[in-house]
């Protein structure tokens, strides 16, 4: 056998070892069986439903227990408000970004042209069944579903947001308070945060499960026969997010000096586990794992990540402006340059109450036709037949986008540790998961940056980066 063709026994080994390994051989697999057994879509489908369910299980409390650990260790509540403003300030400019790059792509391209699609003719019923009859918050709507109304609430509704809310305030009641008068809770919280990074670790060995069951999925449901029939539209959508994702890499080494392709390699499990799902959520645990790994401080990663899941939806944004062209296009409608700018200023507030609402895509679509007043709001339903294929690009888009996200705010705050950031991304330190460390480790202070000066809290803390 040729020295260049590994062995069974080291393939067997790599199949066993390497996550990465066995969610690309899911995939592959759940694409060849979707295509010879479409009849099999519904009956695999749970096999990535439920894998989703667990992994939103134990978001909330990871989410609380990072952020109470990051404001503690950091001991400094000003510098977290800071991160905060910080955070959407970067958000802000990326979906912006975002937004015209599709806009000019989508006038350059013009993928709808030539379509002649008669409006009347579509089912307008179709969107309504798939938003199931829902609608995007208004602003003060979205600024008061982010306020808790029950503790427990929170928790159970699974809000992001608002358990966000929750954690600053339990962070900034232990800052207040002080060591002396609450010495048991934060050690408490951190036994937490260890058993549900644990439980993170027992869900991911479910991962290749769950990508063949929603490979399966999406193949026997849809077919592959939509990419010829909307083919430019997504050749376009997926070549407007890698030049999206390109200047990201160069905004990364202008801010940090990281690559972003090496942050690619580290984290292609990750990155892989959410392509086949459609959801980043999947993979939020194990990414803010390998962001504090990667020298990012706790702090940082607990507020960033997190809240760009509902305010840096830069796949979503480069997807609803060119969609939005495509429709115009479609029905013969000539969108003029202040209707386009009426078009960005529209999807720039409707993009950021997406997060978490059914079919929100459509919504904020329909919710642009509407403003419009052009654009026949029964046209997004063309758009139905070819959703589901962009989740790739959304997902894998908003993903990168928000972990670039942290990286930068990290580095503008001086949350970032760049000598060991590089070390993580060329492999000169390997990842391990918390899930696996050693329990001696956990009287290694973390190596961060912050965590030398004023901290408020002795006790010691395991090491996230």
């Amino acid at each position: 056998m040729p020295p260049s063709v590994p062995s069974p026994r080291r393939v067997a080994r790599i199949l066993r070892t390497s996550l990465f390994a066995q969610v690309a051989c899911a995939l592959v697999l759940g694409i060849v069986v979707g295509r010879l057994w479409p009849d099999a879509a519904t009956a695999v489908q749970p096999l990535g439903d439920g894998f989703v369910r667990l992994i939103k299980a134990v978001i909330s409390p990871l989410v609380f227990c990072v952020v109470v650990v990051g404001i503690a260790k950091a001991g400094d509540l000003k510098a977290f408000g800071r991160i905060g403003l910080k955070a959407l300030v970067w958000f802000e400019a990326a979906t912006t970004v975002a937004l015209l790059i599709g806009l000019v792509a989508a006038n350059v391209v013009a993928p709808g042209s030539g379509m002649h699609v008669d409006p009347s003719k579509l089912d307008a019923s179709a969107v309504d069944g798939k938003t199931g009859g829902g609608s995007l918050p208004s602003t003060s709507e979205f600024i008061l579903d982010a306020l808790p109304q029950s503790a427990v609430g929170a928790f159970a509704e699974n809000s992001l947001l608002q358990v966000l809310v929750l954690a600053c305030l339990v962070g900034a009641a232990l800052l207040h308070l002080g060591h002396t008068k609450v010495p048991a809770v934060l050690p408490a919280v951190q036994q937490v945060q260890d058993v549900v990074f644990a439980i993170v670790g027992f869900i991911m060995r479910l991962a290749p499960l769950a990508v063949f069951g929603a490979m399966v999925h999406l193949v026997g449901e849809y077919g592959l026969g939509v990419v010829k029939t909307y083919g430019k539209l997504i050749v376009l959508c997926y070549a407007v997010a890698l030049l999206f994702l390109v200047l990201l890499g160069v905004a990364l080494k202008a801010v940090t000096g990281l690559s972003l392709w090496k942050f690619v390699r580290y984290t292609r499990e990750e990155l892989l586990l959410a392509l086949g799902t459609a959801s980043s959520e999947t993979v939020m645990p194990r990414m803010m794992q390998k962001l504090r790994q990667a020298g990012c401080r706790d702090d940082a990663v607990g507020l960033v990540l997190p809240t760009g899941y509902s305010f840096n939806l830069d796949g979503a944004s480069i997807y609803l402006s060119i969609g939005t062209l495509f429709i115009a296009q479609a029905v013969g409608v000539d969108l003029g340059p202040g209707q386009q700018i009426t078009v960005v200023l529209v999807l720039m507030l409707t993009s950021k109450g997406m997060a978490g609402v059914p079919g929100s895509a459509f919504l904020a679509l329909s919710a642009t036709a509407t403003s419009l007043g052009v654009i026949p709001a029964g046209a997004v339903a063309l758009l139905l037949g070819v959703d589901r294929i962009m989740d790739s690009m959304r997902v894998t888009t908003n993903l990168l986008g928000n972990c670039v996200a942290v990286f930068a705010v990290s580095r503008w705050e001086g949350a970032l540790d760049t000598e060991r950031a590089k070390k993580v991304l060329d492999g000169e330190i390997a990842f391990v998961p918390e899930a696996d460390e050693k329990p001696a480790r956990a009287v290694v202070p973390a190596q961060q940056p912050s965590d030398v000066s004023a901290q408020p809290v002795k006790e010691p803390v395991p090491e996230g980066g």
